[in-house]
C-alpha cells in the first residue's frame, strides 16, 4: 500500500495526463471537490484501499486540517500493515490487536512515540471505527465500551508546560540570536546570518500580540493595514482560517510591533522582492495573481488556476497564501508579510531553521560574556506566546486589585467580573476555547523558586549542597508527580 495526499496544482505542473484532455480534467475537478491534502491509500494495482479511503475523503470535507489529517493517515497506514503482519484487517482485529498496537508504537517500534502523541493515534483509530461502525462494514469496535472513558487514550491527563522569558532574556533572544548584534547592543561583524530585521520583526510581533506561529507567520499585508505601503501607528486583525481550529478572533498589534517592521519593511523586504522577480515570472500560471483589493482591502480579486475569482483575507488558508502575489504593473510582489528567498512565505521548517540558528548564536555569546540565564533546551516561538499571556495576566491582576483598592469596593460587581476579569481578557486575547486552559497560568503568576530561594538563603551548607538545591529539586519532583497522577 502507498499513501498520497491530493494537491490540484501539481496535476497542472504535471502537464498532459494519459487519457484525460485538459477540458476533462478541469471538468473533473470541479464536478469532485477534493481539498487540498486530503490523503489517498492506494494497493499495489493503484486501487483506492477502501473503506479508508472514503473515510479520509469524508474528514477532509469536515474541514479537518491538512496536518491533522496527515498525521491520522500515517497512524492508519502503520496499524493496516500491523495487522496484515498478522494475517488481520480492519474488520477481523480484536481488543487485544489494538491494545498490541498500541504497546508497539509506545514500546518496542524503531522510534516510539509519547502519551500526548499517542492520544493523537487513537483519535485517529476511534475516528475511522466510527465511521466504519457507520457505514457498515463492522457491527462492533473491537474494544469494549467503558462509560465516558477513551479505552484507546493513554489516560494521562497532561499539564500545561508554561515556559515564559524574563525582559533581558527576551531581548538577548530577538537582539542577539535573531538580530545578529553582540550582547552590548553594537554591530557583530562576525555575523553571517540571513535577514535580521524580518526576523527581530517576527519576534516583536509575536511576543506583542500572543499569536501562534501558524498565524503571524502567514499574515499577509492588506491584513496589517500594510497594502498601500503606509504603515499604521497600531491595528486589529481579524484570524479566521489561520487560528488553531479555525475559530476566529480580533489580534490587536500595537505601536512597538508595527515600528519594529520599518526596517525590514524599507530595507530587507524591497531587496526581497526585487531579486525573486525573475523566479515568481517563471511560476507566473501556478500564482494567485492579485488584481485589485475590494471591501476595505478585507477581500482580493484575482486570478487563480485560470480562473478570475474573490476570497475573503480572513477566510484563506495558508497553502493560498503561499502563493498570492500582487500585480504591480511593475512586477509581481508577494502579499505575505514575511518572505524569504524566492519571494514566498516563509514555511513552518524555515522559521525553525531560523530559531536553530538564533539559539546557536545565544549559546555561543553565552560561552564568552556575561549575558542572561538560558533555558537547557531551545526556547521556541511558543514561549513568546506564554510569555504574552503571563506578563498581560499579572498586569491585569494588579490593575484589578490596585482598582478594588482605590474605590474600597469589597468585592468585584458581576458585571466587572465578565468584562474585566483579567483571565477572561487573557483567555480571549489567546482564543482559547476553554477558560481552563488559561487557569493553568495561575500557578506561574508567583515564581515558586524565587519564594524556596528566599526561605533558605542563610541555610547553607558549608562545602556541599545549599537548601536551595535540595528545596529546588523535590519541589520539581513534587510538580512531575502531581502532572503524572492527574
Amino acid at each position: 500500500m502507498q499513501l498520497f495526499f491530493t494537491n490540484k496544482r501539481k496535476v497542472w505542473k504535471v502537464g498532459e495526463v494519459a487519457g484525460l484532455s485538459h477540458a476533462q480534467l478541469t471538468d473533473l475537478f470541479e464536478r469532485r471537490r477534493i481539498p487540498a491534502g486530503t490523503p489517498i491509500l492506494l494497493d499495489q494495482a493503484m486501487r483506492p484501499v477502501e473503506p479508508v479511503s472514503t473515510w479520509f475523503r469524508k474528514i477532509a470535507l469536515s474541514g479537518l486540517d491538512a496536518k491533522t489529517m496527515r498525521s491520522y493517515a500515517y497512524t492508519v497506514l502503520m496499524l493496516l500493515n500491523f495487522l496484515a503482519a498478522r494475517g488481520l484487517d480492519l474488520r477481523s482485529a480484536t481488543e487485544s490487536d489494538i491494545q498490541e498496537f498500541r504497546q508497539w508504537r509506545r514500546e518496542d517500534a524503531e522510534a516510539t512515540v509519547g502519551e500526548a502523541t499517542w492520544d493523537r493515534d487513537s483519535a485517529a483509530i476511534s475516528g475511522l471505527y466510527d465511521f466504519l461502525l457507520q457505514d457498515g462494514s463492522v457491527e462492533v469496535r473491537p474494544w469494549r465500551a467503558t462509560g465516558r472513558r477513551a479505552v484507546l487514550r493513554s489516560g494521562t491527563s497532561r499539564d500545561l508546560r508554561v515556559r515564559h522569558m524574563e525582559l533581558e532574556q527576551y531581548l538577548y533572544c530577538r537582539d542577539v540570536g535573531f538580530g545578529g548584534l553582540a550582547p552590548d547592543a553594537q554591530l557583530d561583524e562576525t555575523f553571517r546570518g540571513w535577514r535580521p530585521h524580518r526576523n527581530r520583526a517576527a519576534c516583536e510581533l509575536a511576543l506583542m500580540t500572543g499569536m501562534r506561529i501558524q498565524e503571524w507567520a502567514t499574515l499577509l499585508l492588506p491584513e496589517l493595514g500594510l497594502e498601500t505601503g503606509l504603515r499604521p501607528r497600531t491595528t486589529d486583525v481579524a484570524l479566521a482560517a489561520c487560528a488553531k481550529y479555525g475559530r476566529p478572533r480580533s489580534v490587536y498589534v500595537p505601536m512597538d510591533a508595527m515600528e519594529l517592521l520599518d526596517p525590514y519593511l524599507h530595507i530587507e523586504r524591497p531587496e526581497i522582492v526585487a531579486k525573486a522577480q525573475s523566479s515568481l515570472r517563471r511560476q507566473h500560471r501556478n500564482l494567485f495573481v492579485v488584481q485589485r483589493f475590494e471591501a476595505d482591502a478585507s477581500k482580493v480579486r484575482g486570478v487563480l488556476d485560470g480562473r478570475t475569482v474573490t476570497r475573503v483575507i480572513k477566510d484563506m488558508k495558508p497553502d493560498l497564501r503561499r502563493i498570492t502575489v500582487m500585480d504591480t504593473g511593475d512586477g509581481l510582489d508577494p502579499l505575505a508579510l514575511f518572505i524569504g528567498q524566492g519571494g514566498r512565505m516563509l514555511t513552518f521548517s524555515g522559521w525553525d531553521r531560523i530559531r536553530w540558528r538564533a539559539w546557536e548564536r545565544m549559546k555561543q555569546w553565552a560561552a564568552q560574556v556575561a549575558v542572561p540565564q538560558l533555558p537547557r533546551r531551545c526556547w521556541v516561538y511558543h514561549d513568546l506566546r506564554h510569555t504574552f499571556a503571563l506578563r498581560l495576566l499579572i498586569f491585569l491582576t494588579r490593575e484589578g486589585l490596585n482598582d478594588a483598592q482605590n474605590q474600597g469596593l469589597p468585592m468585584s460587581t458581576l458585571l466587572d467580573h465578565m468584562t474585566g476579569n483579567p483571565l477572561l481578557v487573557v483567555q480571549r486575547r489567546l482564543g482559547h476555547a476553554q477558560p481552563s486552559t488559561t487557569y493553568r497560568y495561575i500557578r506561574y503568576l508567583k515564581d515558586p523558586m524565587r519564594e524556596v530561594d528566599d526561605a533558605f538563603r542563610e541555610w547553607t551548607a558549608a562545602g556541599g549542597a545549599s537548601y536551595v538545591t535540595v528545596a529546588r529539586h523535590l519541589l520539581s519532583l513534587e510538580e512531575h508527580v502531581h502532572a503524572t497522577q492527574r
